[in-house]
């Protein structure tokens, strides 16, 4: 069992504020389009941040931990592409325009993250207190995959978001951003900006995000330092990442296919886990080794299978896929399909 001082804990959570800090800095003081150049820089900055903190806590802590931390980094990773399938969705249903859109993100981020550190805790909790939440969360696991791999060609409707609903019931809504303030006075009435509905919107996607990239990474690792440090540095690169690979999107047809056999594979590790504890001690474990080969191996497939798809037929166009089916009405255009039409 991995031993983690307090000391430990505080340095790597006040270097996670420290990071969201600096986001939410930049994004206050000087609200721009972010360019190709910026997004890579910031990309390369935070997965060498991930990598540099990787190494130093496998060299303090072992092969096996360390192995354990970059495969949770990497399924985390990995589903954050996911979500800015959504985030795209999203920005292109309300129109957030582009020098709010930084803002946006690293306030999403920041929700993100205090969500997951909510669930995290949980979590482990249970974990430790009951075995049996080893099958529970392999059974949510396969429960998603299966919905994400039946709904694969459809988008999460966000208009639909039963919090986003919440919120324009609660709040009346203006028609403009008013300079990316969250709530604004009109004729003397103060009205919540769109860009409160859309952070109420992000919001609401990180919850549901978060119920199935939790148990996923507890797959890999039972350790709540691990999960939280794989989960911190996958979300702070998710600002740069979304700018540096949004128009490239469309282009991986076959994510949400890679993404639900992920789901599906760590649910039988987490199933196997379970029997081999609780049942019977001859039922065998998946490795976190083989864990790592296998995720990796699936990710690479994907990508290179989707880019020769949409080479050879250029009109196929990637989705988020969605956990049910979509009410879009037959013949409707997709934010993704407004998008591309600008």
């Amino acid at each position: 069992m991995l031993e983690v001082t307090g000391l430990a804990w505080g340095v790597t959570i006040g270097a996670v504020v420290l990071l969201l800090a600096l986001d939410l800095i930049v994004a206050a003081l000087k609200p721009h389009r972010v360019g190709f150049r910026e997004a890579v820089l910031w990309s390369v900055f935070y997965i060498a941040v991930a990598v540099l903190f990787g190494v130093i806590f496998w060299s303090y802590a072992g092969s096996q931990f360390g192995i354990e931390y970059f495969s949770g980094y990497i399924v985390e990773k990995s589903l954050s592409v996911d979500n800015l399938f959504v985030f795209v969705i999203i920005m292109t249903t309300f129109a957030v325009p582009e020098e709010h859109q930084h803002k946006v993100l690293t306030f999403g981020i920041v929700l993100a993250l205090i969500m997951r550190g909510i669930f995290i805790a949980v979590g482990a909790t249970l974990l430790n207190a009951f075995s049996f939440m080893f099958l529970v969360f392999g059974l949510l696991l396969l429960y998603t995959a299966v919905q994400l791999f039946r709904h694969r060609d459809e988008d999460p409707d966000v208009e639909d978001n039963v919090v986003v609903k919440g919120a324009r019931r609660l709040f009346p809504v203006s028609d403009d951003y008013h300079g990316g303030r969250l709530f604004a006075k009109v004729d003397g009435k103060r009205l919540a900006t769109p860009l409160f509905i859309v952070l109420v919107a992000i919001g609401g996607i990180d919850l549901l995000f978060a119920l199935d990239s939790i148990p996923a990474v507890f797959g890999v690792t039972s350790e709540a330092y691990i999960v939280f440090a794989a989960n911190a540095f996958a979300l702070l690169g998710l600002r740069a990442l979304f700018f540096l690979v949004k128009g490239l999107l469309d282009r991986l047809v076959y994510l949400s296919t890679g993404l639900a056999i992920i789901l599906a594979f760590i649910g039988v590790k987490l199933i196997l886990h379970w029997l081999h504890v609780d049942i019977s001690p001859s039922v065998p474990e998946i490795p976190t080794t083989l864990s790592l080969a296998v995720i990796i191996g699936i990710l690479a497939i994907v990508t290179v299978a989707s880019l020769i798809k949409t080479r050879n037929d250029p009109d196929q166009k990637a989705h988020a896929g969605s956990l049910r089916a979509s009410k879009k009405a037959p013949g409707a255009v997709s934010a993704s399909e407004q998008e591309r039409d600008r």
